[in-house]
């Protein structure tokens, strides 16, 4: 496995020098297996650029098994060295010096250079059009001072910074490549992209001159089973040796087989999504009588129980986080009455939902709104229509998606993200948040501004998802906690 050193969260106001093994393999380490695994997995990306494609589909395959960053994450939310072999933030939070790795090369032989970091996190920080290019934004400069060391300067400190660096933002692409990211990619990590069959699968092979230890199976390949009935059917007939997002209430045809299910903490915040910049829904009382008419302990028991409650914003793996359930009681009584005095009648709404999620939910929040007299509406769409209408044209009354990303809280901050919430003292508080220097104020911070958002009722947060693995006898190695997010498949291995 790769040896990684790791701090915990948010970084700490005085220098931090992580001194550490950071990925230290020789690269000579040699193949050690010569199985191939396959893996089913939901959501397929739309297309494979990195830099400009939205959703995490794209993270949760590249992103440390293909693409590698100066930092990366644990399931767990550790932040660890990896391109990096060591890193240091100074007293004032301004600045922040990594030492480089020595060895590593890039999948089409070129070797990683400082110059190729510089211009990886420059390209991020200077192209608006590239994703996560406003998480750099408190940067101001990107240097090597010598062949093993970058650093980066900031205007203002940024206790996100570190965790930032650990997506897109920090990722560390050739300079000198002319491939087409858009089907192809030449990253640094444990495996290379073999083959993308669009509509069907991704193939990841060993990446045999691996500059770390390398990958203990030979080839990985990502089947995309959207239908949740057929991915449990493919794993029984033998076609998968693991299946992710199991869904709960299949969970019992993988009794007395040779698969085990395992489940893993999250930060997937199923979410009912309120057009907070269209009317009726720019009114708190509506908002609000929306979330009273939820039975929110009935949503998780007709998903099969695999879910816990949450009340706002934060689920309980990130920082900020703080039990808000108290803030919406299921009240039909009370939510007929928020309507009658926001003055709405025979109230229509439609719901936007991508097709993968199917009708559960959908279907429980048409019976809860029905006894409030709400009719709603709902358009089953797949995802990159629902990707197109409402995450960028803002064209949606109600939506429901996973919002798995961890530490995505600043979406509440951002008044044209395509929930439409704009609060000045979020927004004030989130800032706050992000400038600290001590990690106990900036969490503070979080939380009051988290709550702030319940107490506006700025969605219906209506899970937090525990996630269901299916793994075959024989395979270990493979992550349960967090694996719509990240799927770090280095430690894959298959017994003899």
């Amino acid at each position: 496995m790769r040896t990684r050193s790791a701090i915990i969260g948010i970084v700490a106001a005085s220098a931090l020098l992580l001194s550490g093994c950071g990925n230290q393999g020789d690269g000579k380490n040699g193949p050690v297996g010569d199985a191939t695994v396959t893996v089913g997995l939901v959501l397929e990306p739309t297309d494979l650029d990195i830099r400009r494609t939205s959703g995490a589909a794209l993270d949760q395959v590249l992103i440390d098994n293909v693409y590698e960053g100066l930092v990366s994450r644990t399931p767990k939310g550790e932040i660890v060295d990896t391109i990096a072999s060591s890193h240091e933030v100074s007293d004032d939070g301004l600045t922040y010096t990594f030492e480089i790795n020595d060895g590593i090369t890039f999948h089409n032989g070129d070797p990683l250079t400082v110059d190729d970091v510089v211009w990886s996190l420059t390209q991020v920080k200077d192209d608006p059009e590239l994703r996560d290019h406003e998480l750099l934004e408190s940067v101001t400069t990107i240097e090597a001072p010598n062949d093993n060391t970058v650093t980066l300067t900031l205007s203002e400190p940024d206790s996100n910074l570190l965790w930032n660096l650990t997506g897109r933002a920090g990722l560390v692409l050739d300079k000198d490549a002319d491939n087409d990211l858009s089907s192809t990619a030449n990253g640094s990590g444990p495996f290379t992209l073999e083959e993308w069959k669009q509509g069907d699968s991704i193939t990841l092979a060993r990446n045999d001159d691996y500059w770390g230890d390398s990958a203990a199976v030979s080839e990985v390949v990502l089947v995309y089973i959207g239908d949740t009935t057929a991915g449990v059917n493919a794993a029984l007939a033998g076609d998968l040796d693991v299946l992710t997002a199991v869904d709960p209430n299949l969970r019992t045809q993988f009794d007395d087989t040779d698969f085990t299910v395992h489940e893993g903490k999250t930060t997937d915040k199923y979410t009912l999504a309120f057009n907070n910049a269209r009317k009726p829904l720019d009114d708190v009382r509506v908002r609000q009588a929306l979330q009273l008419a939820v039975d929110h302990a009935a949503v998780i028991d007709a998903i099969g129980g695999a879910g816990v409650e949450m009340g706002g914003p934060i689920p309980p793996l990130d920082p900020g986080y703080e039990d808000l359930t108290s803030l919406r009681p299921y009240d039909p009584k009370k939510a007929k009455s928020l309507l009658d005095e926001a003055g709405i009648d025979n109230l229509s709404l439609t719901l936007t939902v991508p097709n993968i999620y199917g009708t559960t939910v959908a279907n429980l929040l048409v019976s809860a709104y029905k006894q409030i007299g709400v009719t709603l509406t709902v358009d089953s769409v797949e995802f990159s229509t629902w990707l197109n209408d409402a995450y960028t044209n803002h064209d949606y009354d109600l939506s429901f998606v996973d919002h798995l990303e961890p530490r995505d809280f600043g979406n509440w901050a951002n008044p044209d993200y395509y929930f439409g919430y704009d609060n000045a003292d979020v927004q004030k508080l989130y800032a706050e948040s992000v400038r600290a220097t001590d990690p106990e104020v900036a969490e503070q911070k979080l939380s009051e501004a988290a709550r702030i958002v319940a107490e506006d009722h700025a969605a219906d947060w209506l899970y937090n998802a525990l996630t269901l693995t299916a793994i075959a006898d024989g395979i270990s190695g493979f992550p349960t906690d967090s694996p719509n997010a990240r799927l770090d498949l280095s430690t894959l291995s298959v017994a003899a």
